[in-house]
């Protein structure tokens, strides 16, 4: 249908009309000044009716909106599922003048087709050009595109290069004619004429077809942009000369300024005649500059293609048709286990408390009465603190300061300078059972100092955290436990985002990151692609070590290591059902057979869905998304027993399924397991609030590293 953009009823229509066609995804492509009503809010409208998720592409993203323009922006925003810039400073503002989490935000570069590498040669002949040299620019002709500018440069070209030609292809923009006629273009055609330069400088006054415009690109020595405003995010002609490797000469405009990077194209200051000219004639005066510059833009753009293109916006629609499904992933309360229209669940802490004393957290529980008889561990009390950090986000309710304080207090008092390790359990009457802990409650314990160093609301408590890191972190060189590397890994990734000088830890991270590169080299084989000999628990957390610590430094291979164990280990956790099957704790050590199925642990399922993000934000790969889905909705019912392992009314969670019912305990490790994976969950589909930042020490480091 077609929609007038003056009248809001024809909106309501499309919205009407799309959802009685049962579209899975609407795509907007937003553009200020074609929408009606005052800023383009009619399009408000047609989005507020539909009931299935919005994609919205925005052409231009203004740095300085005008508040009816900002009112509108704000509300396209709240009501897409995912936001697509096509370029990084559109992510930028979006970040930061518009609040946007960074998760919602893709970043797709304008296609281009997917054309040879050819000689301009042969068309020059063809369009009666042979033996000039040709500059081109294309487009619809309007006063900010600079031709003025070109034009001035040209008597400058024409000293090195005397059969130099500028052609200007395209039609005058459409509303210039309407408001102007053609005065822009005839005072353009009377400058060449005052500069004398009449038989160098081209005007082809038409609406040309693709086949043609390539044509006329083919051509070209040197194709030119010389916009006057810097505010352009993107634009076509650019992306489609750079991906025929043609070398392009352009003011510093946002899109320019990223795609001509790293020698790929040359930049000139706005509206400088001399500086324009000097560069063209430099290229066209030295063959093998321009013929390098056209091999590093082809090769470059090869991503840019419209195939390529087309890949990304399947995976980003795909990306939000998974997440609106969150809404149907919870079960319904009736007992028959159908499914509701419902978001994720509330974020409740009732049993959380419950579960804690002036001390700490309690370790075990009897149903969900706190068990005192098995006292407190320092493992249980991190992965609360990291909760406590986790909950600082916009939109949720935080966890009180005087708990936080009690969760850091229960960590630095599990500190033994003497022995400079992390004690772990600790009887009901504060009598710490041991001088230490294992490996692995040392390795936690610096998890969540560095996510506190890196996320805690109080500023003094950020200082003291990194001080204990510090403090705490060289016993790690000499652990010889792959989980106690990747946890202090994970804390490490926060840590150096918290204090980015420190050398030791930089160091550190390396050092833990070579390790379990270097095992799992030696280990997989084609049929096992892990990192031990046998599987055990927690085991998600290794590859989530190593997508995040790749991503944070820019190692690729730790990266790469981390996604094929991740998508091996989801496989053996796949029942033959389709729902996530946990390894069980049955199996935990056995060497290279196919894991028990029970006892199933809520710590698994958190695992996943932190590495399943991890990756996702690493490739893109929307399966990943899906993936932690459905590692969640085993919490909510969908597991071998079609049990709920929580209530979502008190926070609970059952300490896991035996082969034949659900554990009744609802212990401390379980409730903030599955707290922790409801945070990243409801993160993830924008249910804590639009303004949130990330929460890198829970997804990954993609964050951290920006």
């Amino acid at each position: 249908m077609q929609v007038a953009d003056d009248r809001i009823e024809d909106y309501r229509r499309a919205a009407d009309m799309l959802n009685a066609g049962r579209c899975e995804v609407v795509c907007l492509q937003h553009e200020f000044g074609i929408f009606g009503g005052e800023a383009g809010s009619h399009v408000i409208a047609l989005l507020s009716g539909l009931a299935m998720p919005v994609v919205t592409t925005l052409h231009t993203v203004l740095a300085e909106p005008s508040p009816a323009q900002r009112a509108v922006m704000d509300r396209i925003v709240d009501l897409s599922a995912r936001i697509v810039v096509m370029a990084e400073k559109g992510r930028e503002l979006l970040r930061t003048v518009y609040r946007v989490p960074p998760e919602r935000i893709d970043v797709i570069p304008h296609g281009i087709p997917n054309a040879p590498f050819v000689h301009p040669d042969e068309a020059k002949a063809r369009l009666g050009f042979a033996g000039r040299a040709v500059i081109l620019t294309f487009g619809l002709l309007s006063p900010n595109k600079g031709i003025e500018v070109m034009i001035d440069a040209m008597p400058l070209i024409l000293k090195s290069r005397p059969d130099a030609v500028y052609v200007v292809l395209g039609a005058t923009h459409p509303n210039l004619v309407r408001d102007q006629g053609e005065a822009y273009r005839d005072s353009l055609v009377d400058r060449v004429r005052q500069l004398g330069i009449d038989d160098h400088v081209v005007f082809l006054d038409q609406f040309v077809d693709l086949p043609t415009l390539l044509g006329f690109i083919s051509m070209c020595d040197v194709y030119v942009t010389p916009y006057l405003r810097e505010a352009q995010m993107t634009s076509g002609t650019l992306a489609y000369s750079f991906g025929m490797g043609k070398p392009v000469i352009s003011t510093p405009y946002w899109h320019a300024r990223e795609l001509l990077a790293d020698d790929r194209g040359v930049l000139v200051p706005f509206g400088d005649a001399d500086a324009l000219g000097a560069a063209i004639a430099g290229l066209l005066t030295d063959d093998a500059k321009r013929e390098a510059m056209s091999a590093r833009a082809y090769a470059f753009s090869r991503s840019m293609t419209w195939e390529r293109t087309a890949e990304r916006y399947l995976a980003t629609f795909e990306s939000a048709r998974l997440g609106h499904r969150l809404r149907v992933v919870a079960r319904s309360g009736d007992g028959r286990g159908r499914r509701q229209d419902q978001p994720p669940p509330e974020m409740r802490t009732d049993h959380l408390l419950t579960m804690c004393d002036d001390t700490g957290l309690f370790q075990h529980a009897a149903h969900s009465v706190p068990d005192r008889a098995h006292g407190y561990c320092v493992d249980d009390n991190a992965r609360a603190l990291l909760l406590a950090c986790a909950l600082n986000r916009p939109g949720e309710t935080g966890l009180s300061d005087a708990l936080t304080a009690r969760l850091a207090a229960f960590v630095q008092h599990a500190w033994n300078p003497d022995a400079g390790r992390f004690r772990n359990f600790m009887s009901f009457d504060r009598r710490w059972l041991e001088d230490r802990g294992s490996e692995d409650s040392h390795g936690r314990t610096l998890w969540a100092l560095g996510a506190c160093a890196l996320g805690d609301a109080s500023s003094s408590r950020r200082r003291w955290a990194a001080g204990l890191m510090a403090e705490a972190l060289p016993a790690v060189e000499g652990f010889r436990s792959p989980r106690a590397w990747a946890f202090a890994l994970l804390g490490l990734n926060a840590f150096c985002a918290a204090v980015p000088g420190d050398g030791f830890a930089a160091d550190m991270r390396g050092v833990l990151a070579d390790r379990l590169l270097a095992i799992f080299r030696g280990v997989q084989t084609g049929d096992w692609v892990w990192f031990e000999q046998g599987l055990a628990y927690d085991n998600a957390r290794l590859c989530q070590a190593m997508i995040g610590t790749g991503l944070s430094t820019g190692t690729n291979a730790y990266v790469d290591a981390g996604l094929r164990s991740l998508r091996w280990l989801v496989a053996v956790q796949t029942a033959p059902s389709g729902v996530f099957r946990p390894v069980g704790s049955a199996s935990f050590g056995d060497t290279r057979i196919a894991p028990e199925p029970f006892d199933q642990q809520p710590l698994e399922a958190a695992a996943t869905i932190s590495a399943c993000l991890a990756a996702w934000e690493a490739d893109g790969n929307p399966a990943w998304e899906k993936e932690a889905i459905r590692a969640f909705a085993w919490f909510l019912g969908e597991n071998d027993l079609s049990v709920p392992i929580v209530d979502v009314h008190t926070g609970s969670c059952r300490d896991g399924l035996h082969p034949d019912r659900a554990n009744e305990n609802c212990g401390g490790e379980s409730v903030v397991s599955y707290l922790l994976s409801l945070a990243e969950i409801r993160q993830l589909s924008g249910m804590s609030g639009r303004d949130a930042p990330a929460a890198p020490w829970l997804l990954c480091a993609s964050d951290i590293a920006e």
